[in-house]
């Protein structure tokens, strides 16, 4: 299955995103059948090119959840925002078995 994915490039501290296409087995920095448009988080520009995109959508390819909030959040399609991420289940603190304590006999000072 073709996913249409974000690819970090950039170094560390300033990164930079590419929006390619590529198979959703490859590894996320490997090679990519092809180069969509960019993503530049700092100065908050996404520059698409957008009949690129509608094909390789139209045969088959699915946006990642990122890729298909970002695209509604800048105005290229009028498609439902997407829940891109789980929130982590908080564990209850696992509490102490009730077992009442006996009081203590108080020891008498030797004199």
């Amino acid at each position: 299955m073709l996913k249409v994915r974000l690819q970090r490039t950039g170094k560390r501290g300033q990164a930079y995103f590419r929006v390619v296409v590529l198979e959703h087995t490859k590894k996320p920095k490997g090679k990519f059948l092809e180069l969509l448009g960019n993503y530049d988080p700092h100065k908050k520009e996404l520059k698409v090119n957008m009949e690129r995109l509608n094909h390789w959508v139209s045969n088959g390819a699915q946006a990642s959840p990122t890729v298909n909030n970002l695209l509604v959040n800048y105005k290229y399609w009028d498609k439902p925002k997407v829940q891109s991420w789980k929130p982590k289940k908080k564990e209850k603190p696992a509490e102490a078995p009730a077992t009442p304590v006996a009081p203590q006999p108080e020891s008498q000072p030797a004199a």
